[in-house]
């Protein structure tokens, strides 16, 4: 899987994040907002990256994405404690959750998708 696109879907899986949690407290979807909901992630998700490329990592699709899961989820937190932007408990825990679904949801749909290709 081209690298590009790999960071493209993890950065696309925190923008729906940012967007589904402010639809969802009823805040404005405007592009101000849903960037600075989503810019503690999207940092968090490309120290992650920077992470893997500075290290040449070449696992499995599963180790990459959990390194990019923690990296978003923990580095996300952390800015957003920074800026002074709530963090409880339950944020943390929907916010996991939700990123873990689909960060290894497209990873999941990505190994059944190249399995299938070496097949035939």
């Amino acid at each position: 899987m081209p690298l590009i696109l790999s960071v493209l879907l993890d950065l696309l899986c925190v923008v729906v994040f940012a967007l589904i949690g402010r639809a969802s407290h009823q805040e404005a979807l405007d592009a101000a907002g849903a960037a600075r909901t989503a810019a503690p992630f999207l940092a968090g998700a490309l120290m992650g990256w920077i992470l893997i490329l500075m290290r040449r990592f070449s696992g499995s699709l599963w180790l990459q994405g959990l390194t990019i899961w923690v990296m978003t989820l923990v580095w996300g937190m952390v800015i957003r404690t920074v800026l002074g932007d709530g963090v409880q408990l339950s944020f943390v825990l929907v916010a996991g959750a939700f990123l873990a679904v689909v960060m290894f949801g497209w990873r999941g749909i990505a190994a059944l998708v190249l399995r299938r290709r070496s097949i035939h």
